[in-house]
């Protein structure tokens, strides 16, 4: 295992679905009703009770669907979390040269949810490095920045800076062994 920020961050490969962790990230679609991939493996995994809250937040607030780069958080129904924490991310080069800041929006604003309800951990996966085809390198740098700014931010104030400091586990989940050296080999943590 590999870990970062005095070990706030550490690279695994295994599956997401298995992270007993207070919230899993979903690397969802817009519709939030499951798909393909980890959005397919998380909604699976973790039955109906996803599915169900997925919909009530589609039919109250994102009847259009959820934006890219936006997040919103739903039970862990059957899976060891606590908690799913849903996320678009970006299609690569269909955002008009956006997708950088659409990737690390997801990242940003997933921990920043987990924050809001006081997580100490969470686990991502290599959000659009799939189906949506986002080059793994660059979304490695991304990634990486992305959390790293917002672990390390003095911004906000004594009081957001502690709930921050709480979240004191963030693991990037690698389905592969090739997948989590193309992150070590990119990652801008250091």
């Amino acid at each position: 295992m590999n870990s970062f920020l005095q070990g706030r961050v550490s690279v695994v490969v295994g599956d997401i679905t298995r992270q007993a962790t207070d919230a899993l990230v979903n690397a969802a679609n817009s519709t939030l009703l499951g798909g393909s991939g980890v959005d397919g493996a998380i909604h699976r995994a973790g039955g109906a009770q996803i599915l169900e809250e997925c919909r009530r937040l589609r039919d109250t607030r994102y009847p259009g669907g959820l934006p890219t780069g936006e997040a919103v958080i739903t039970t862990g129904g059957r899976l060891p979390a606590r908690y799913v924490i849903h996320t678009v991310g970006p299609i690569w080069e269909q955002h008009a040269g956006s997708e950088a800041e659409l990737l690390a929006a997801c990242y940003r604003n997933s921990l920043a949810l987990a924050v809001e309800h006081g997580l100490a951990s969470i686990a991502f996966p290599a959000i659009s490095t799939g189906a949506y085809g986002y080059p793994p390198d660059k979304a490695a740098q991304v990634a990486s920045e992305a959390i790293r700014e917002f672990l390390t931010t003095e911004s906000g104030g004594a009081e957001a800076s502690a709930a921050r400091d709480k979240l004191g586990e963030v693991r990037l989940i690698f389905f592969s062994p090739p997948s989590a050296e193309i992150f070590l080999r990119n990652h801008k943590f250091e």
